[in-house]
């Protein structure tokens, strides 16, 4: 196994800009809001881990799935948390009351996982790291691409908890859910584009 530091560099650069505006990262903010940020963290970091080792593996597994699919359900999967989110941020009757969230590991881990799991088939960063691992290396590009994935997350849960501070719930809660629904309707447009 040989490691290359500035093709590490490289694919951490190059992923890490290109995920920063992407979608997955505005779920990762959104859910950081309901659900525990350290257990969405696991499981968006474990699904883009099981990505990079995809894209790294055998880019051209990613011609094999119908673009469409891939869309229909990244759509409705975001639909599903902007209806959760907006449910739950709706209703200004009872100030007082306590707001739930999710937090039992499994629960929070398999919806952050199934979210980024599903919504990154054929995303710009997965095929990017499958060119860079076709030219730099498996090894230093899944490094580089993994770790920057893995910060991006990260970076969006601590801005989510920090925000969450500062503004009361359920208007964080009714902005994500405004975001979501957003992005589901940019994924059936795409679908057409």
């Amino acid at each position: 196994m040989h490691l290359d530091p500035l093709a590490i560099i490289t694919a951490f650069g190059l992923i890490f800009l290109a995920e920063l505006p992407d979608k997955t990262m505005f779920a990762s903010l959104a859910m950081g809001t309901r659900m525990r940020p350290l257990y969405v963290w696991f499981g968006t970091s474990s699904a883009f881990i099981v990505h990079v080792a995809i894209a790294v593996g055998a880019g051209g597994l990613l011609g094999l799935l119908p673009d469409w699919i891939v869309k229909v359900v990244s759509a409705s999967l975001f639909a599903f948390g902007a209806f959760m989110l907006l449910r739950s941020g709706g209703g200004d009757d009872d100030e007082d009351e306590e707001i739930k969230t999710v937090t039992g590991f499994w629960p929070v881990y398999t919806t952050a996982f199934m979210a980024v799991f599903i919504s990154e088939w054929g995303d710009l960063t997965q095929i990017t790291t499958a060119n860079l691992a076709a030219s730099n290396g498996a090894w230093s590009t899944a490094i580089g691409s993994a770790v920057a994935l893995m910060s991006v997350s990260a970076l969006a849960l601590l801005a989510g908890r920090f925000i969450a501070k500062r503004v009361p719930l359920k208007t964080v809660q009714r902005i994500g859910g405004l975001c979501m629904l957003g992005l589901a309707i940019w994924a059936v447009a795409e679908i057409f584009v």
